[in-house]
């Protein structure tokens, strides 16, 4: 007699065989699933003890891969480890992204980068905003922040503003980034999504990276 059951377990197994397998953590590999940055970036945290790994984003408001990874990357931080110290740091690749750029450190020196993170992203890709228009961008900030006008003008247009923003676009240069978003573990490896396979599995192999920079390897 055909025995139904069985034939439905067979197709089953055959359909399992033919899925990619999820990849190990420890089978990442160098060069395959993320790469060695060729000269390691200083992170400010060596020496700290108890261990500190930093893990940086490299990212740009004006990239839409950036808005999409956004959400994985918030869930990420909420559980990641207890080491591990997450920066932020903007991309420089043009003069749109530069303003974005000095937009993002204006939000830090005003202590208002919690309020002003999403509505920079959504005022570019959900409304959106023209934020090369410096009145629309104060705008924002008032509205989001509750930034006076003159008072975001004068951290937009500041010398110190202006100067993390080259010095943003160095250490970009430094971590050898062609791309965003992108992931920097200790300064030392850099994790994107083409390698890693995904933007979701670029966060595992950052996680993994960290696992072992804690364990001295």
């Amino acid at each position: 007699m055909f025995n139904r059951t069985l034939l439905i377990s067979l197709m089953a197994l055959i359909a399992s065989m033919s899925l990619p397998a999820p990849i190990a953590a420890e089978n990442y590999v160098e060069g395959v699933h993320y790469e060695a940055i060729d000269i390691p970036v200083k992170t400010g945290l060596e020496g700290e003890q108890p261990l500190k790994v930093e893990v940086v984003e490299v990212f740009s408001y004006m990239c839409i891969h950036c808005y999409s990874f956004d959400p994985l990357l918030k869930l990420w931080e909420q559980n990641k480890a207890e080491q591990a110290v997450f920066n932020r740091l903007p991309a420089v690749f043009s003069a749109d992204w530069e303003l974005m750029a000095r937009a993002f450190y204006t939000a830090e020196i005003l202590d208002v980068s919690e309020q002003m993170h999403e509505p920079l992203f959504e005022a570019i890709h959900k409304q959106p905003k023209n934020l090369r228009d410096e009145d629309i961008m104060a705008a924002l900030f008032l509205e989001h922040a509750e930034i006076p006008a003159a008072e975001f003008a004068e951290s937009f247009n500041s010398f110190f503003v202006r100067s993390r923003v080259m010095q943003a676009r160095a250490k970009g240069r430094a971590y050898g980034i062609t791309g965003v978003p992108v992931m920097i573990v200790n300064g030392k490896y850099r994790v994107g999504g083409r390698k890693a396979g995904s933007n979701e599995a670029m966060l595992d192999v950052v996680d993994f990276l960290v696992r072992r920079e804690l364990a001295g390897d």
